[in-house]
């Protein structure tokens, strides 16, 4: 009160509004400041960059900052939150779902994004990435071709194109594991599936570590997703330009589709169709076996394999079989198998079996309904089995067996003492890396099946189509 009473006899009235303008002047001032700041601070702690351009607004630097869950919009005449469009954050991929005016320049790999802009926190900016689905695998990543994707400023900096596509481009490699079947659907075909499905065919494929074995194995599935010629990206020496690409393929789970995260709520009912129709796969659901119909017989099929976790008694099995009542079919699948006709073999059966490896992963072309018998050999792999095979068959609508085979039906009681931790200690086996697990449990491992014990899946598998 007194306070008040000084300042009004020290200050007329005049003076009094100066000194307020002036109070107001330097708060707006020390906004300004706290607020630049701030937007240098979000720079340092951005973990993943995005990028976009608005033809109507200009280019847009969109950063996320994880530790206070904001997007950070800067752009001409214009501050708004922004969808992600990069993503570093994936614990199995890089992704980048760029629009505006994109170069792609296959011999440097690069993919280059024009600015207009002058500002050092947008000229400056670039992402390198691998575009296949398994980063957290060293292995894989090092048979995988590194990309950059630069913003750049400048007329003398920004490529010229050559050739002008009027379709959205996805840029994908054909490096990592491709080649086992297991990887080339899990990491390869269903990604590009839950990718490209969205564009109806209106897309074009750019493919880096290119594999013309490959294309050709698959050239049934690749030409279903994309009416266009697939471009070799690496030894061309055009620059590209799209107006939207789309860099690595979305991925969801092991042989799976999540229809939450899918674009449009795509799941595996969706591609297992999509496989029916590409193939011609004629049969829909398998055989329902009548209480008291003997003469009706299933079809079973056996992967077999030759180099590992093999089947040394294919022949008894199979004779099993039959005086069990299966129509039994022996097959193996291999890189120099023909897919359609392979497709259409493994549609025609009811129940399916083999030991764990990439031969169970037809199971995608058998009919609903269908049984899976995995056999599982030892060295505690009970998690692979399960992540790779029985999981995945639950949303295929695939019912599923499985068959742990015991110390004596493994050919590695030819090669190690019983006393031996391969037998003993498994874990410790696990505790030497994967490499070890891989060399001893699934490279050097044949299997032989003890038919007596067997016969009980299979007649489990019988009573199951009658269900």
């Amino acid at each position: 009160m007194m306070y008040n009473k000084i300042l009004s006899r020290s200050f007329g009235r005049n003076e009094k509004k100066r000194l307020g303008y002036g109070a107001i002047g330097s708060l707006v001032m020390a906004f300004c400041i706290w607020v630049l700041f701030k937007l240098y601070l979000c720079r340092l702690s951005a973990l993943s960059l995005q990028m976009s351009m608005d033809s109507g607004v200009g280019e847009k630097l969109v950063i996320k900052n994880t530790s206070i869950s904001r997007h950070l919009a800067v752009a001409k005449g214009e501050r708004k939150e922004l969808k992600p469009i990069c993503s570093i954050l994936e614990p199995r991929l890089d992704s980048c779902e760029i629009t505006g005016d994109i170069r792609v320049h296959g011999k440097s790999s690069t993919v280059s994004v024009p600015s207009l802009q002058t500002d050092t926190l947008v000229t400056k900016d670039s992402r390198n990435m691998k575009p296949y689905t398994r980063k957290d695998n060293a292995v894989a990543m090092k048979l995988v071709r590194n990309w950059s994707v630069n913003l750049v400023s400048g007329h003398k900096q920004i490529p010229s194109c050559n050739l002008n596509h009027n379709v959205p481009a996805i840029l994908f490699s054909l490096g990592g594991f491709s080649g086992n079947h297991f990887h080339d659907f899990s990491d390869l075909v269903i990604p590009l599936y839950i990718t490209s499905q969205q564009f109806n065919g209106e897309v074009q494929f750019l493919v880096t570590d290119y594999k013309p074995w490959w294309i050709s194995r698959f050239k049934r599935i690749l030409e279903k997703l994309s009416k266009y010629e697939i471009i070799n990206i690496d030894r061309d020496e055009n620059i590209h330009c799209f107006s939207r690409i789309i860099i690595g393929l979305r991925f969801h789970k092991e042989l799976g589709i999540d229809p939450s995260k899918s674009p449009t709520g795509l799941s595996m009912k969706d591609f297992r169709q999509f496989l029916r129709s590409t193939y011609s796969l004629k049969k829909a659901k398998a055989i329902r076996l009548p209480q008291d119909d003997k003469d009706r017989r299933p079809r079973l099929l056996i992967i077999s394999r030759r180099k590992s976790r093999a089947f040394e008694n294919i022949d008894r099995i199979s004779k099993t079989a039959r005086i069990l009542g299966y129509q039994v079919v022996v097959a193996e699948a291999n890189l120099s198998t023909d897919m359609s006709k392979f497709s259409q073999l493994v549609n025609s059966c009811d129940v399916l079996m083999g030991v764990h490896g990439a031969g169970l992963t037809n199971m995608v072309y058998l009919p609903d309904n269908a049984i899976l018998i995995q056999i599982v050999p030892l060295g505690e792999i009970d998690g692979l089995a399960r992540d790779d095979f029985r999981k995945p068959s639950a949303e295929m609508n695939i019912r599923y067996l499985e068959y742990k085979i015991r110390v004596k039906e493994s050919s590695l009681m030819k090669q190690y003492r019983l006393d031996h931790a391969v037998f003993r200690d498994p874990l410790s086996v696990h505790k030497q890396g994967w490499s070890a697990v891989d060399s001893i449990y699934l490279q050097k491992q044949n299997v032989k099946l003890d038919v007596h014990r067997f016969r009980a899946t299979l007649s489990k598998a019988l009573d199951t189509l009658r269900e």
